[in-house]
């Protein structure tokens, strides 16, 4: 394991008590590259059921980038920043007047309202000298038990660093994972109690983020729940209904990316999304609401804000939080393609990195099928960076921040390390790091 460094034998830490809080965050992703993930804690975090005793050795096997084995350090200021941010953009959807503009072009599965907000909002952030800016917001964000169980396994960096770091949710944030599907399910059934939960994906044994089904699973049972991990095509609608073999479904913890359940797999979900027959969390109105990245160019068009009734303070963070965005349009095609270097391309309803193109990589030919496409065309921003030795080898990675959230309060604050374009858990040295924040 790396040595942990001192006072006395570390410049880096020295220089913490002569510099402001920025330059402290770059100096210590720059220069602090120790191991701080203790393995057996972490391998005890995963395996706390004897049905997973092999799940971090499948981890390690199948899925060796999912977790890094050092910390990321984030400004605490931009922490509190990304919370504004998050605050701002629930205070915008809750508007009548946005819900009536983005749900005009929305889905017909988006028209059907309920009381329910939807599951594991992630607002995802790059960090740059001036603040956390916006550039994506996901509605079924993955990542939230796995990064539970990757903070409660993280040992001091160094003694220096240790008393710095803040927590990002107060309490533990499985409990507050585990209130929040409680608050979905009352917000609809009321006093009713609460008795099975499907987590439902296409294939899910084939899916990356399989491990963390498992631990949703576990986390359901200990709350006295029967859980199920299924494929939609397993659902059926039945007389009012949503079943798995014999066994009715209460709830449905959804990570589909068929945000609108128009897939011939989602038929029985979308028959009960319908119905109101199950609690569906996240649903197609959610999607449509936060998560069409389309909405980006609204969030951030101030005129727009005022006419909906957005107040001053709340346009004043979203117009500094947001990097311009706007929907891309055949007649601005030369424009666009002038300032594509300054540019990120991504599909308006698309997820995570597909079809999304730095503008400075563009051809003419996929430029053609962007302008073809229904994309948006946002500000390019760097994302920040972290140092690591890797192997031995110095190796700089990009960091993002991502931010779960339900109904407007952070929970939990994670970073992702990559190579390449986009996060991608492919890259040596990276993937989900615990935040420490730096005052």
């Amino acid at each position: 394991m790396t040595a942990l460094p001192t006072v006395e034998s570390d410049p880096l830490i020295q220089a913490i008590a002569d510099v402001d809080h920025q330059d402290i965050v770059e100096r210590m992703n720059r220069g602090c590259q120790c191991v701080s993930l203790d393995h057996d804690r972490l391998k005890a975090e995963l395996e706390r059921d004897p049905r997973d005793g092999a799940l971090l050795a499948t981890i390690n096997a199948t899925r060796p980038h999912l977790f890094a084995d050092s910390v990321a350090f984030v400004a605490a200021s931009h922490l509190e920043a990304a919370a504004g941010i998050v605050a701002a953009v629930e205070r915008v959807v809750k508007l009548r007047a946005w819900q009536s503009t983005v749900l005009e072009h929305a889905p017909a599965s988006a028209a059907i309202d309920c009381a329910a907000s939807g599951v594991f909002l992630g607002y995802d952030f790059h960090l740059g000298p001036d603040g956390p800016k916006l550039i994506e917001i996901n509605t079924n964000a993955g990542g939230g038990l796995l990064n539970v169980a990757l903070a409660r396994a993280q040992r001091a960096c160094c003694a220096e660093v240790a008393p710095l770091a803040v927590t990002t949710a107060a309490g533990d944030p499985e409990h507050a994972f585990m209130d929040m599907f409680l608050a979905e399910w009352r917000a609809m059934r009321g006093d009713t109690p609460l008795r099975t939960v499907a987590i439902v994906d296409r294939e899910p044994q084939n899916q990356y983020l399989l491990p963390e089904f498992l631990l949703f699973q576990r986390m359901f049972e200990r709350h006295g729940l029967t859980a199920w991990i299924c494929d939609p095509e397993a659902l059926r609608f039945v007389d009012g209904r949503l079943l798995l073999e014999e066994h009715e479904v209460d709830l449905v913890y959804n990570r589909l990316t068929d945000f609108s359940l128009g897939e011939p797999a989602s038929s029985a979900m979308a028959k009960a999304w319908h119905a109101q027959a199950a609690v569906i969390t996240p649903h197609p109105r959610a999607h449509a609401i936060y998560a069409d990245k389309g909405n980006l160019s609204l969030l951030c068009d101030d005129g727009f804000l005022r006419w909906i009734g957005a107040d001053l303070p709340t346009r004043t963070v979203l117009e500094n939080g947001i990097p311009h965005t706007v929907r891309v349009r055949r007649e601005d095609a030369e424009a666009l393609w002038k300032n594509r270097r300054e540019l990120f391309f991504k599909p308006a309803t698309g997820f995570g990195s597909r079809a999304a193109y730095r503008g400075d990589k563009l051809t003419k030919s996929v430029f053609e099928s962007i302008l073809a496409g229904d994309y948006i065309a946002q500000q390019l921003v760097p994302p920040s960076a972290r140092r690591l030795s890797v192997g031995g080898v110095v190796t700089d990675l990009k960091m993002d921040l991502r931010v779960y959230a339900y109904r407007g309060a952070i929970q939990l604050a994670a970073a992702r390390l990559y190579r390449g374009q986009t996060t991608n858990f492919r890259t040596p040295g990276g993937g989900f790091a615990t935040v420490v924040a730096l005052p």
